[in-house]
């Protein structure tokens, strides 16, 4: 080759790898830096940041929005959060759902939309996750955006040989220091999980949180799952609602777990032992992260079809039933809302004098009928002051 010709290919690779770089670089900060537009029901009464609770996460990519709802009725106060981990959609689906359609009777509701928002910037390596989804609404689709299970390297790095849970001292996987879910009830020093799980805990103990409700997805090949994992605090309010629940309202059974009291770091186990709140975690099942899937893509996401999982139930391999019709994104957010929905007016029940009503929240049948899209609204024909955007 002519050393024109030599000359001529390295510009040529070289033009080439600059224009990868730059398409990667846009896909990579767009997803990084999209914010979705949250509807505020006219229940939402204040709006404040976690780090009003915590001030070192102000301008971290965690500091989330914190959306409460006070009837002004004396009662208890309810919390639920989502997106612990951003890789199982319907938990900040129902979260957001709620923020958007809730009116509270009595008491007061807290919610989270994403718990662990720098886990929503980044994407699984090497599992060819999609960077974003789409709900259908009668007004156009609405766009979200899909994550992992741990935190963004970006934020929180480098991960230690082996993560010791403080303040247990438990011995957990490396990269669970970056896990939501693994790092409860967190410290005020430590990484930016770790401060974002403190923050939380400031949270439930300055607003006095009754009964706190963390909203998961888990593949079907996990054990733990259709169920609601409850601290022993909880064990009373968690059996009796997933006994209604599975008698009157879902087709396929949601059961009820204690939490290990040996394993630390989890939500349902921390926020029990470390406040005065009634802790519980839900699991619905998403074919999504299951290793046996087939084609990682956002159509799987939504409609939980996968024949390759199929075939897996077929020889015993699950711990939940997968058929034809899948685990679509309706089902799971409508066993999310209504589960929301029995734990409150259980505890309701066994604690009056601590009541909570909530109400205009769709119910599973309601769902089912219209779909998750029916219950978003349009961000462009509302007045701005009741847009929020995170």
């Amino acid at each position: 080759m002519s050393d024109k010709c030599l000359r001529n290919a390295k510009i040529i690779s070289l033009v080439f790898t600059v224009v990868v770089i730059l398409i990667a670089g846009k896909s990579f900060y767009e997803h990084r830096f999209f914010k979705g537009a949250v509807v505020l029901s006219s229940g939402v009464t204040e709006v404040k940041k976690l780090s009003d609770y915590f001030a070192p996460l102000k301008g971290t990519m965690n500091d989330c929005n914190i959306y409460i709802f006070d009837s002004k009725v004396p009662g208890g106060t309810a919390m639920v959060v989502g997106g612990s981990h951003p890789e199982e959609p319907a938990a900040n689906l129902a979260a957001q759902v709620m923020v958007e359609n809730a009116q509270l009777e009595q008491g007061r509701l807290i919610v989270a939309i994403w718990l662990n928002k720098s886990a929503s910037t980044v994407s699984r390596p090497g599992d060819a996750y999609p960077q974003f989804y789409y709900i259908p609404t009668a007004w156009g689709k609405k766009k979200f955006r899909l994550g992992d299970r741990w935190a963004n390297p970006l934020d929180s790095w480098p991960d230690p040989e082996v993560y010791v849970h403080y303040p247990s001292g438990q011995m957990l996987a490396y990269m669970d220091i970056r896990n939501m879910n693994r790092v409860w009830p967190g410290r005020a020093n430590g990484t930016i999980v770790e401060q974002t799980c403190y923050a939380f805990m400031e949270l439930i103990r300055a607003e006095g949180v009754n009964v706190f409700m963390d909203l998961h997805e888990a593949e079907l090949e996990y054990p733990v799952i259709s169920t609601i994992v409850a601290n022993q605090n909880a064990q009373e309010v968690a059996a009796m609602a997933s006994m209604i629940l599975t008698a009157f309202e879902f087709e396929r059974p949601i059961g009820m777990e204690f939490s290990p009291p040996s394993l630390h770091g989890l939500s349902h186990r921390e926020v029990g032992d470390h406040s005065e709140a009634l802790s519980v975690l839900f699991e619905s099942p998403e074919p999504f992260i299951d290793r046996v899937r087939g084609v990682t893509d956002e159509h799987l996401l939504l409609t939980g079809k996968d024949p390759f999982v199929m075939k897996a139930g077929e020889h015993g391999l699950l711990y939940e039933k997968i058929d034809e019709r899948g685990w679509p994104i309706e089902v799971r957010v409508g066993r999310h809302c209504s589960t929301i929905l029995q734990v409150v007016q259980t505890y309701s029940e066994m604690y009056p004098d601590k009541a909570i009503a909530i109400s205009q929240v769709p119910r599973y049948a309601d769902l089912i009928t219209n779909g998750v899209g029916y219950y978003f609204y349009n961000p462009t024909t509302v007045s701005s002051d009741r847009v929020v955007y995170e």
